[in-house]
């Protein structure tokens, strides 16, 4: 397998080479639950045919061009399986701080266009319904949880679409943007900073270069070579 060059094929990486049974754990109802690498990879691949069947995409690959998805959460398995989603699909990510003022989010999701929001918690859903209004472009409210008002984000997972999905993957190079961070805005009004998926993936390669470990003994051989 070739070396990943953009992140959602780390996740094709991991499986082929050293799957988990707990890539991700998250708490629900006061319990730990895992995920699998397999089980990332299917809810990943429904969500992006998901996503596909709203007619997100990345359209011309252009940042103007691509679609905008925001989330709004606090850290849990979704938030990846989302972010992940979005990629393979050619949208840009805009992940917003929970603790985000309602000016903020309203001046981000209008300077990126945002067409749709995944969000988590009563609290981040009373702050979209107070500017929702303001958002000309927003189509969509989706929750991580149940929450009256929203569309409960696996109501969006659909059966793969292999011919489909591969097509959309094949389209995004290294060099294209995935994600849009705005700045805090202490300064003045919040500021989004662009990053590709080759902005990413060089920390990732780097980051094991400085600090090398064996994944376990399967992936031992590969883990030299990215060290070379």
């Amino acid at each position: 397998m070739k070396e990943p060059s953009r992140l959602f094929d780390f996740l094709d990486h991991q499986l082929n080479q050293f799957p988990k049974p707990d890539m991700l754990c998250g708490k629900e109802n006061a319990e730990w639950i895992k995920y699998s690498t397999a089980e990332v990879k299917e809810l990943v691949n429904k969500l992006s045919c998901g996503l596909m069947q709203l007619g997100l995409s990345g359209h011309d690959m252009t940042v103007e061009k691509q679609d905008k998805i925001a989330i709004i959460s606090r850290n849990r398995p979704e938030w990846l399986i989302t972010d992940l989603a979005c990629q393979q699909t050619g949208a840009v990510l805009c992940p917003i701080y929970p603790t985000t003022n309602v000016n903020e989010i309203e001046f981000i999701f209008n300077d990126a266009a945002i067409q749709y929001v995944f969000i988590s918690g009563q609290d981040i859903l009373d702050k979209m319904n107070a500017v929702k209004d303001k958002i000309p472009s927003l189509k969509g409210i989706y929750s991580y949880d149940r929450l009256e008002g929203t569309i409960f984000w696996k109501e969006l997972l659909l059966p793969e679409e292999d011919h489909r999905l591969e097509k959309s993957k094949e389209t995004i190079k290294p060099e294209h943007c995935t994600t849009i961070i705005y700045t805090s805005g202490t300064t003045g009004v919040p500021k989004g900073v662009m990053l590709s998926h080759r902005n990413i993936a060089s920390n990732v390669f780097n980051a094991i270069r400085s600090f090398p470990f064996e994944s376990n003994a399967r992936s031992e051989e590969h883990t030299s070579e990215l060290q070379s």
